[in-house]
């Protein structure tokens, strides 16, 4: 009868393929995206809020803009 071949299995006996380390723990890797969004978020908050544009248009009959820069001894 005829015997079927068998394939032989090489033993790589401490040779492990290189496993990818990961930059971030994928356990903290939740935590760092949220502090960078928080920190951008940061960021443009103070940048929108601390531009000084003129204001822009005609403004209605009858107001009076107040300057906070001037000094108002009425």
């Amino acid at each position: 009868m005829a015997q079927k071949k068998q394939k032989k299995k090489v033993r790589q006996i401490g040779k492990k393929k290189a496993q990818k380390k990961p930059l971030i723990d994928p356990k903290y890797k939740n935590t760092f995206w949220t502090i960078i969004i928080l920190v951008i978020l940061l960021i443009f908050f103070i940048v929108n809020n601390t531009r000084h544009e003129p204001e822009q248009g005609p403004y209605p009959p009858g107001y009076k803009p107040v300057n906070v820069e001037t000094n108002s001894n009425n």
